[in-house]
């Protein structure tokens, strides 16, 4: 019970540090990490109209590209931020009650409360703007956001221990996700792709993220090719890798110098 209390107390301070660190001492950092996601909907929607008559699902262009890219961030906003936690908090590991997991800990907690934040903030938004409200399945969006946050736990853990250990995998994780944004959904709907460029999509498993995402706010769309059971499967082979390769290097990600 006083271990379970000392880990909170850390956790908790450490959240307010990240906070800080993050966002800044003034308010003004809190309004920027609402604004600029609404701000980049905002534009990629007037870029993506001015490009197709309709949008792939629905009449709302926005509400479309919005489903998708927060749909996307449920993943890759944690998996940044968690990837650096160790390394961004080396100086903190030097006192005996702080652990290496304690900063994955805090940011993952943190990345959740801020992307909650923003989704309820853009999509309120985007609400006012149309003439009727969708009807909301919070069931299908809790799902996502549960396998979103075990698989980017997963890749979290073990990218804070290789991206210490061997530069290069930085850089080829970096190279292999830059044209995910592209591939995983978030401007189509991949069960709209001809085979067998669908089959090979659907071994993404953020487009299965994304597709569940959306099937929260369109009650009309079927989301063929959907598979939860390899979407869970996936995060969950990826949560025990992350932490077998996190608990055996905690030591190490201690006492290294990086």
């Amino acid at each position: 019970m006083k271990l379970l209390s000392t880990y909170g107390r850390v956790v908790a301070a450490m959240i307010v540090r990240e906070m800080s660190t993050r966002f800044g001492r003034k308010p003004g950092g809190y309004v920027w990490a609402l604004l600029e996601p609404a701000g980049y909907i905002a534009m990629m929607t007037v870029i993506f109209g001015a490009l197709a008559r309709a949008p792939a699902l629905g009449t709302s262009f926005i509400l479309f590209f919005a489903t998708g890219y927060l749909g996307y961030q449920l993943y890759q906003a944690k998996v940044a931020y968690l990837s650096a936690a160790v390394r961004a908090n080396k100086a903190l590991l030097s006192y005996p009650n702080v652990a290496p997991i304690d900063t994955i800990s805090a940011r993952f907690i943190l990345q959740t409360a801020t992307t909650s934040l923003v989704s309820v903030f853009v999509f309120s938004a985007i609400f006012i703007t149309l003439p009727s409200v969708p009807q909301i399945n919070w069931a299908h969006i809790i799902e996502a956001e549960g396998a979103a946050a075990l698989l980017s736990l997963g890749v979290g853990l073990f990218n804070s221990v290789m991206f210490i250990r061997h530069a290069l995998y930085e850089q080829i994780y970096g190279i292999v996700m830059r044209p995910m944004f592209l591939l995983s959904g978030v401007f189509f709907l991949p069960d709209n792709m001809a085979p067998p460029y669908r089959d090979f999509l659907m071994y993404n498993p953020i487009c299965h993220i994304i597709m569940l995402f959306r099937t929260g706010f369109y009650p009309e769309y079927r989301a063929i090719g959907l598979d939860s059971s390899y979407l869970y499967e996936v995060a969950a082979v990826a949560l025990m890798v992350g932490l077998l390769v996190f608990t055996l290097s905690r030591r190490t990600l201690r006492n290294d110098h990086f």
